[in-house]
């Protein structure tokens, strides 16, 4: 299965015979608020809000809405109330978890704990997926939102996150990698050349699996198959790819603003690599985006 939208993904998720329970880590602000009960009114997601109880109770209030009281913990400390909303995942009282009104390091800190937190030894990265206006699928740019400057082992490690995160998803058949560079030829004075085609043997001898990887290649032939004929450039991932891996944080940052503010794409998110998805949306995320990035980390989180 190809997703070639989010109302796909959406539509299948609401199809789910039970709705998944996400813990908010300081869950007492109306944007947060607003996103979870869209999601809840859908019947994706049982939200279980862990915050200062007042400020919730007046974000629903905003709303006309209403929680059970039992789905309410009542932790005013931002930090307090990461470390419980991440407690409450690792007992399975919640499926998956999602990022308040507080900033990226305290919920990251409780989650990376190596006793009590939520982290399996590995790579954790973020994985953003795109609905681009011309583009015939959902295809996501990672990582331009956790890991600053990846190494070659790293860069392994986001590839396989994000092929994992496509097939809990529901995708199926060859998932197609495009590691990116300005160029599609190896240059030894190009370090990103390198090791898009270090990532390429690896595929090809088995080391990274369940996906075509192919690199390095142009942002142009990864997107137009048209582009790479006229340029020569012969590969089952041109104009076909589902994932685009950027050099470095800066590269998918910036790729992923200019796709949603100048290009009006449609984004969703989450952080993989744990033990369950990790919604963080930014603070200029809009009500869209965090609705979507709950649905996928609600399909996911039930694989």
């Amino acid at each position: 299965m190809v997703f070639t939208n989010f109302d796909e993904l959406v539509a299948r998720q609401k199809a789910a015979p039970h709705a998944a329970r996400m813990a908010v880590a300081a869950a007492g602000d109306e944007h947060t608020i607003e996103a979870v009960l869209h999601a809840r009114k859908e019947g994706v997601v049982t939200p279980v809000l862990v915050g200062d109880k007042p400020a919730i109770l007046a974000a629903l209030e905003h709303f006309g809405a209403t929680v059970p009281e039992e789905d309410i913990y009542d932790v005013p400390d931002i930090e307090e109330a990461a470390r419980e909303a991440v407690r409450l995942v690792r007992e399975g009282k919640a499926d998956f978890l999602m990022k308040g009104k507080l900033d990226t390091k305290y919920l990251l800190k409780p989650v990376v704990n190596k006793e009590t937190g939520l982290g399996k030894g590995g790579v954790m990265s973020h994985f953003t997926i795109f609905e681009i206006p011309g583009y015939h699928k959902l295809i996501a740019v990672v990582d331009g939102g956790m890991v600053t400057y990846p190494t070659l082992e790293q860069k392994k490690c986001i590839i396989e996150n994000t092929v994992g995160a496509f097939r809990d998803l529901g995708c199926d058949g060859d998932i197609k990698v495009g590691v990116l560079a300005c160029v599609e030829k190896l240059n030894p004075k190009m370090p990103e050349t390198v090791e898009a085609d270090q990532l390429k043997q690896m595929n090809l001898n088995g080391e990274i699996k369940d996906c075509i990887v192919e690199g390095p290649i142009s942002y142009d032939c990864a997107m137009s198959k048209e582009i790479a004929d006229f340029k020569g450039y012969h590969s089952p991932v041109v104009g076909d790819c589902d994932i685009l891996v950027a050099p470095n944080i800066h590269t998918g940052n910036i790729m992923g603003k200019m796709l949603t503010v100048t290009m009006g794409a449609r984004m969703a998110g989450f952080v993989v690599g744990a033990r369950c998805p990790i919604v963080m949306t930014s603070r200029g995320s809009t009500p869209d985006e965090k609705y979507l990035s709950i649905v996928l980390s609600a399909a996911a989180s039930s694989k």
